[in-house]
């Protein structure tokens, strides 16, 4: 079942879809390997029609695979959507475990896998895209011995991704899409030898193949924070050693520092928003009182749920206003809530 020794594992988001293409594209028939790809999508998309496109330029078999299917040679494996895909020594795993960095699939859960199964026989890259899914994989794969590779970020439609990595790992190769396929041959010409694989590298990856934390896992690879998970309220806790400052939670959800951050001012508005609604209707009340205490003739009452009611008022256009200043590193005006 193992024939399989070389893997290529490929990850983009924003402008991928093109940009997977041409790289496929490129690379020779005639490599003695497979190659993974996640494309960030919405649960709506259908992968279906990436395969497709991808199939008219190249020869390589391309397939969404299936969970526990085998690994073949000459084969180009497309991660299904709102699924994440790992890699297992010849075979694949798809699965629906928590969301990393707010994705599924998730780039680094495949890299991490990827690292883990094939070691020194793994080559990752990095093409455009938004944020900052790969990076940490692409270190999993870096010190497990694999081989890095990201888009110029000039050429990508959108470098965030690309940068990232260049920021965080020392890639081996930073080159524009036309050249990954010579790159590519080069590699797989060459002798490879194996490397052992970081400790903390094959625990996290066990840890999301299992879909669950537990606290002597976690305490080997990460220190519990003060921080609760943005998605299911668990305590989360500060991976060690992790170029992107990641938190994981012990259901599994994973989050750099960057995106805990955007996701805890998700949470923080959402909540907001509910606190308007309650007051809305509570201030709508007070003055529908303050109209039946005007026709009884008792101005006395009136006027204090008048006032009750101004007050509320007062304290909704302040939570509006945090609401925007969540989203906003300047100064807020009140015309911009009116």
């Amino acid at each position: 079942m193992d024939s399989i020794k070389n893997i290529i594992v490929i990850g983009a988001s924003a402008g991928g879809f093109k940009a997977i293409i041409n790289l496929v594209s490129k690379i020779p028939s005639h490599l003695p390997t497979a190659v993974f790809v996640v494309l960030h999508l919405s649960k709506e998309s259908m992968v279906e029609v990436l395969q497709h496109h991808m199939e008219k330029y190249t020869s390589l078999k391309c397939c969404v695979p299936q969970d526990m299917e085998v690994i073949k040679r000459g084969y180009v494996y497309i991660a299904p959507t709102d699924r994440h895909m790992l890699l297992k020594k010849g075979l694949i795993r798809i699965t629906k475990g928590p969301h990393e960095n707010r994705w599924r699939p998730s780039i680094d859960v495949l890299f991490r896998s990827a690292a883990v199964s094939y070691n020194s026989h793994v080559v990752g890259i990095v093409l455009t895209g938004m944020l900052y899914d790969g990076t940490a994989g692409m270190s999993a794969i870096k010190r497990s011995g694999g081989i890095t590779i990201v888009q110029e970020p000039s050429e990508a439609e959108f470098p965030d991704m690309p940068t990232s990595v260049i920021n965080n790992v020392p890639v081996d190769y930073r080159v524009h899409i036309g050249d990954i396929g010579y790159i590519l041959d080069d590699i797989f010409s060459k002798s490879i030898h194996n490397k052992q694989i970081p400790e903390d590298v094959l625990i996290e990856a066990e840890i999301t193949e299992k879909m669950v934390s537990s606290i002597d896992a976690l305490e080997k690879i990460a220190q519990q924070s003060i921080y609760a998970c943005p998605q299911c309220g668990g305590g989360l806790w500060k991976i060690n050693n992790d170029p992107t400052h990641r938190y994981r939670c012990h259901t599994g959800h994973t989050f750099n520092e960057k995106v805990l951050l955007e996701s805890q001012a998700e949470s923080v508005e959402e909540s907001i928003w509910v606190s308007v609604r309650m007051l809305e209707e509570r201030k709508k009340l007070l003055r529908t009182i303050a109209e039946h205490d005007h026709e009884s003739g008792d101005t006395e009452l009136e006027t204090i749920n008048t006032a009750r009611a101004d007050m509320i008022e007062t304290h909704i256009t302040r939570l509006k206003l945090a609401v925007v200043a969540l989203h906003s590193d300047g100064t807020i005006a009140q015309d911009d809530v009116a």
